[in-house]
C-alpha cells in the first residue's frame, strides 16, 4: 500500500468541532454492537454446543482480537476509529494549531498506539472486571468461604469499594462531557485526553485524499518477492478489516435493534411472544430405578447424603441439593447430578423455607 505524505489544510476550528451528539453517538455505536453480537453467538452456541460452544466461552477474547484488527486498520488509514470514521470524524494530535493534517497522513506513532490501546484494551479490561465482581458477589451471597478466611475479608472489601470506584469512573466521563458542552474542554471523553488527540470533522480534502489513497493502494505493483509477500499480507489484513467494517456498517442498525429488543425493558414482551409449554418431567427416571441416586427422605441431599444445608434447586431439572454440593458439582461437570441435563451456575436457585 502506497503511503501518502502528511499534507496540511487550514479550516475554521468552529466548523470542524463535532457536536456532543455526534461524539456521544459514535461512542454508543460500538457499545451497542458488542451485546448484539454476543447474543447471536449465544444463540449459535445453544443450537450446537459441540461446534460453536468455543465461540461463547472465548467470546471476549475473539471480540477483542477482531476489534484490535478493525481499529488498527482505521487508525492507520483514516486517523480515526471505526465508529469515528462512520460519523465522518478523525483524530488529530493536540497542539496542532489551526492547520490540520489530512486523514491519510495518520497519527504520530505515540498517539497511534496510545489510541489503539485505549480503544481496545480499556473496554476489554473493564468488562472482565465487571464479570469478576459479579462472580464474587454470587459467591459472597451464598457464603462459600469460611467467615474467618482472609480471602473473604479481602474480596468483601473489594466488593464494598467497587461501586465507589465505578461511580468515580462514570462521573469522570460525565464531567468531561459537561465541560465539552459548555466549551470548557476540547475532548468529550477522558480517553481522548489520555491519548493526546481530539476529534474534528472530515473536510472535503480529507475525503478526496482517502479516495485517492484507496485507488493508489489497489493499483500499486511491487516487484521484489519480499515486497510482494508484505503487500499480500497487508492486503489480506486490510480485506478482513474492510469486510468487518462493511458488515458492521450494513448491519449496525439491525444490531442496535437486537440490543434494544433483548434489553431488560422488553423481556416481558418477549416471554409473552415466545413462551413455550412447560416440558414434561424427565422420562428416563420412570424407566430406571432412582433409589440408587435419590435418597428416600426428601430432606436429604442426593450428593452428600446428609440433611440439606442452604437448599438450592437446579432450574434445569428441579432437584434440590445443598448449595455447596450443587455448586461444586455443576462447576466441575456442567450438568445435573441426577438427570444429566446440561446445567450452568446461573441455573442454581436459592430456596427459602417459611421458617427463615
Amino acid at each position: 500500500m502506497a503511503e501518502v505524505g502528511a499534507h496540511l489544510t487550514a479550516a475554521p476550528a468552529g466548523e470542524e468541532r463535532p457536536s456532543v451528539f455526534e461524539a456521544v453517538a459514535q461512542d454508543s455505536l460500538m457499545a451497542a454492537v458488542k451485546p448484539a453480537l454476543q447474543h447471536l453467538v449465544k444463540v449459535l452456541a445453544e443450537s450446537n454446543p459441540a461446534r460453536y460452544g468455543f465461540l461463547w466461552r472465548w467470546f471476549d477474547e475473539i471480540y477483542v482480537l477482531l476489534d484490535l484488527l478493525l481499529q488498527q486498520h482505521y487508525l492507520a488509514r483514516c486517523s480515526a476509529s471505526f465508529s469515528e470514521n462512520f460519523y465522518s470524524m478523525k483524530r488529530i494530535p493536540m497542539g496542532s494549531g489551526r492547520q490540520r493534517p489530512l486523514a491519510t497522513a495518520g497519527l504520530p506513532k505515540r498517539h497511534h498506539w496510545k489510541s489503539l490501546l485505549l480503544l481496545v484494551l480499556v473496554p476489554y479490561l473493564k468488562g472482565k472486571l465487571e464479570k469478576v465482581v459479579s462472580s464474587l458477589r454470587e459467591e459472597d451471597e451464598y457464603s462459600i468461604h469460611p467467615p474467618s478466611s482472609s480471602w473473604k475479608r479481602f474480596y468483601r472489601a473489594f466488593l464494598a469499594a467497587y461501586p465507589y470506584v465505578n461511580m468515580t469512573w462514570e462521573g469522570w466521563f460525565l464531567i468531561q462531557q459537561l465541560c465539552y458542552i459548555l466549551g470548557k474542554a476540547e475532548h468529550h471523553s477522558p480517553m481522548l485526553k489520555l491519548a493526546g488527540v481530539r476529534l474534528v470533522r472530515l473536510t472535503a480534502e480529507d475525503i478526496q485524499a482517502l479516495e485517492k489513497k484507496w485507488a493508489e493502494s489497489t493499483s500499486c505493483q511491487t516487484y521484489s518477492f519480499t515486497s510482494r509477500v508484505q503487500s499480500a499480507l497487508r492486503r489480506a489484513l486490510g480485506a478482513i478489516a474492510v469486510s468487518l467494517s462493511t458488515g458492521l456498517s450494513v448491519s449496525v442498525f439491525f444490531l442496535q435493534f437486537l440490543d434494544w429488543w433483548y434489553s431488560s425493558e422488553n423481556q416481558e414482551t418477549i416471554k409473552s411472544l415466545t413462551a413455550l409449554p412447560t416440558p414434561p418431567p424427565p422420562v428416563h427416571l420412570d424407566h430406571e430405578p432412582s433409589s440408587a441416586v435419590l435418597p428416600s427422605l426428601k430432606s436429604v441431599c442426593p450428593l452428600c447424603r446428609k440433611v440439606r444445608v442452604n437448599a438450592t434447586a437446579l432450574a434445569t431439572s428441579g432437584f434440590v441439593f445443598c448449595y455447596r454440593c450443587a455448586h461444586g458439582f455443576v462447576k466441575a461437570h456442567q450438568r445435573c447430578p441426577v438427570t444429566g441435563y446440561a446445567t450452568e451456575l446461573q441455573h442454581l436457585v436459592k430456596l427459602y423455607s417459611p421458617e427463615s
